[in-house]
């Protein structure tokens, strides 16, 4: 069996993201020959993406591609780990996608994922990228939106990885200096819903019956009940809806009082962690 260098195997897992017994194995195999020792990595991979299906793509990116001032995408690309999520391929895969995300608009990931794009489907472009990196690569979910004046916000966690929070707003009328505020705003805060009137009827009846069994529980009178719940409702609201929550900048605003006082509208927006709902 050939001797392995290892500064040979080190070179080998940063070009492939391959693991490194599996980088030692592929070197010893070829006897040092560093171009096969890829090609075997490459048809290991190519094996075992079936196997990976059960296992769970918990890291990656958050990219983003704008089309002018009216168009722009999101995407939230995920891998089993940082060190994937760093790899050259990786990312250039996830600037391709959201490019054609943009370019095509697609209704929902599966019809993305039966796109073509560079004469291959996306799906085979995830299935080459899943062998030649050997970990489960997979679209989490994107949105585009369209219209009025959209800007974004990207934020890394950590500053060797790439962008892990990303969010777009749309506004009605150009303000980028405001776009910008919110974005970062809704970056910091986590909304999940733009406004009260936007929440599903089934997320707010949740809610509500929790917090009657807490208001119950906690000996309340059963004529004040219905009050108080409301009043709790309210303040979810003020936490978890956008235009409710308090600006980060001046909790004294809310940020729709922020948005009226720069003449603007906020349409709409669009925030992704990765791994979090």
């Amino acid at each position: 069996m050939a001797s392995v260098n290892m500064a040979d195997v080190k070179r080998l897992r940063e070009l492939t993201a391959a693991g490194m017994m599996d980088c030692k194995k592929a070197l010893e195999e070829s006897e040092g020959d560093f171009d096969k020792a890829v090609d075997i990595l490459r048809l290991k991979g190519a094996k075992d993406v079936g196997k990976r299906e059960a296992r769970t793509a918990s890291n990656g990116l958050v990219a983003v591609k704008h089309e002018g001032e009216s168009l722009a995408a999101l995407l939230e690309l995920n891998c089993e780990t940082d060190f994937v999520a760093k790899n050259e391929r990786f990312q250039e895969l996830a600037a391709e996608i959201v490019a054609h995300i943009v370019a095509t608009k697609p209704g929902d990931v599966p019809t993305l994922l039966e796109s073509q794009l560079n004469g291959k489907t996306v799906k085979e472009l995830l299935d080459e990228a899943n062998a030649a990196l050997g970990e489960k690569i997979e679209i989490r979910r994107f949105s585009v939106l369209e219209g009025g004046f959209i800007t974004s916000y990207m934020h890394k966690t950590d500053p060797q990885l790439p962008p892990a929070v990303g969010v777009l707003v749309q506004l009605d009328t150009q303000n980028a200096e405001i776009a910008k505020d919110i974005a970062q705003h809704a970056a910091a805060m986590a909304p999940k819903y733009l406004s009260p009137a936007e929440v599903p009827a089934e997320v707010v009846e949740k809610e509500r019956s929790l917090f009657e069994q807490m208001t119950r529980e906690e000996g309340k009178p059963e004529a004040a009940i219905s009050k108080i719940v409301d009043g709790r409702v309210n303040g979810w609201y003020k936490d978890f809806t956008l235009l409710e929550q308090a600006f980060v900048k001046d909790n004294k605003k809310t940020i729709k009082k922020v948005a009226e006082e720069a003449g603007v509208k906020v349409l709409a927006f669009t925030r992704y962690k990765v791994g979090q709902a």
